[in-house]
């Protein structure tokens, strides 16, 4: 088994990190960066975010597990003092495919003058306007949607339902469903715009594609990266044929982690 790992840069993450390959040693596990079949990410979910994106390019051959060094996340769900039992388990499971879930991930293509830039997405991508409002038409299967004006666009992946999307009134949706879900930020409705007003979930075989208006600065966001390609002129967003893949050595219901997260122990 080959493995990388990746934490967050603080004492204690780093500190954990230095112990996983002590640990890993006296398993036999083989540290590996450049083709490692699992990614440990030691942190919070930001940490397994910049995990993925420095592996996308081996998104079908390498798998993400996650430690949390904070609060408990979505992705990171093994404690600090589960470490031993972690390496254990990556020491002793040689199949590996039957530890594997598969979530959704985003696909989104910008296209400017010249060419189309493909990107994934692991929670969502996000298109704001600079120092001004978002304008933009909005087509979904190549027909005339609606004319968007506001602050901004949020398309989310099921497992990123829970994050930035939750705080614009989003669903949460569970990750075994293959779907995208686009969130306005602040829209503005009058008599010549008009939106839908609430999110809207679109299935795998659909597709939205974006055009902002020409001569507005835009900002736009995959996951934890600003983008800059320029002056672009759309941009198609489609749930993407890869999936992101997590070993899953224990199981952690994906409504157990919203409760937990969102809601905690009730009191009687």
């Amino acid at each position: 088994m080959k493995y990388e790992v990746i934490n967050r840069g603080d004492r204690v993450s780093a500190e954990l990190a230095n112990t996983f390959h002590r640990l890993a040693a006296d398993e036999q596990l083989a540290h590996d960066p450049a083709e490692p079949d699992i990614v440990v990410s030691i942190g919070g979910d930001g940490t397994l975010l910049h995990a993925f994106h420095q592996y996308v390019h081996r998104i079908e051959q390498t798998a993400f597990v996650g430690i949390h060094t904070g609060h408990l996340g979505f992705y990171a769900d093994w404690k600090p003092e589960e470490l031993e039992d972690l390496v254990r388990c990556m020491g002793r499971e040689s199949a590996l495919d039957e530890k594997i879930v598969k979530y959704p991930l985003a696909k989104v293509q910008i296209t400017n003058e010249s060419e189309t830039q493909s990107f994934l997405a692991l929670n969502e991508c996000t298109l704001r306007g600079f120092e001004s409002t978002l304008v933009a038409q909005l087509r979904v299967n190549d027909e005339d949607f609606e004319m968007f004006r506001g602050d901004g666009i949020c398309i989310s992946t099921p497992s990123g339902s829970t994050a930035y999307n939750k705080s614009l009134n989003g669903a949460l949706i569970h990750p075994s469903l293959e779907t995208i879900q686009i969130a306005e930020i602040a829209s503005i409705n009058n008599r010549v715009y008009r939106t839908l007003g609430s999110s809207m979930v679109l299935p795998r075989h659909h597709h939205c594609d974006i055009y902002p208006r020409a001569g507005r600065n835009i900002v736009l966001t995959i996951d934890h990266l600003n983008v800059d390609i320029g002056n672009f002129r759309s941009i198609r967003c489609q749930v993407a044929e890869s999936k992101v893949r997590f070993v899953r050595y224990r199981p952690f219901p994906f409504w157990n982690r919203v409760k937990e997260a969102f809601i905690g122990d009730l009191l009687d």
